[in-house]
């Protein structure tokens, strides 16, 4: 239940018994006055407040939510906890069908966090970027990533041959030049449009 119409002997009245009905609290409502209510004379032409209460859905808990149904249909249940840093919130996924939800190099992983930015960012007043983990894979792929950086940039070097990499995320993408952007012998860019945009690593002569 997510929206009341409560009437009492003033708004405030109407207004508590709404929080109690949905079980939250003030602000987490919206409040739309019907009535305003009249207290009569000698007990006559007395008339209740009646209000309308809709209850502002929270975005961590719509794409928790959405996170669960979805999950479930796949097959594989889960676990979620979430952490919000400034505008990051991040959703840590858990289960025995983890696998399944991650994908070949995290092709899954990363589409469902695509989805679940779309439905956290519906329900926010202000811009929010959603994370998707799923049993530390994003620091695992980190690391992989950036021994597969020093590797390649090796070879640009070696070779003196620019060297592109497999089409990317954002997210990965960055890795890669984070973890190069120190060197003096190579230099990186991006090249192509999304989702075939990928890192070029670039010999320095």
């Amino acid at each position: 239940m997510s929206e009341v119409t409560v009437a009492g002997k003033t708004v405030e009245d109407a207004i508590r018994l709404a929080l109690e009905q949905l079980e939250t609290t003030e602000d987490r409502l919206t409040i739309d006055v019907i009535e305003e209510g009249k207290k009569g004379f000698l007990g006559f032409g007395s008339k209740e407040a009646v209000i309308k209460a809709t209850l502002i859905k929270d975005p961590i808990e719509e794409a928790t939510k959405f996170l669960q149904e979805v999950t479930e249909k796949m097959g594989a249940p889960v676990t979620i906890t979430t952490s919000m840093k400034q505008q990051y919130i991040t959703f840590n996924l858990s289960g025995e069908k983890i696998a399944l939800l991650i994908g070949k190099r995290g092709a899954t992983l990363n589409a469902l966090q695509n989805l679940t930015n779309l439905v956290a960012n519906r329900y926010s007043k202000q811009y929010v970027r959603v994370i998707l983990d799923a049993e530390n894979y994003r620091e695992k792929r980190k690391q992989s990533l950036e021994l597969l950086a020093d590797k390649l940039a090796k070879n640009a070097v070696r070779f003196k041959k620019k060297v592109h990499l497999e089409p990317m995320p954002s997210i990965e993408r960055k890795v890669i030049h984070t973890a190069l952007q120190n060197r003096h012998d190579v230099e990186t860019t991006s090249e192509g449009v999304e989702p075939n945009r990928r890192v070029v690593i670039i010999p320095n002569r």
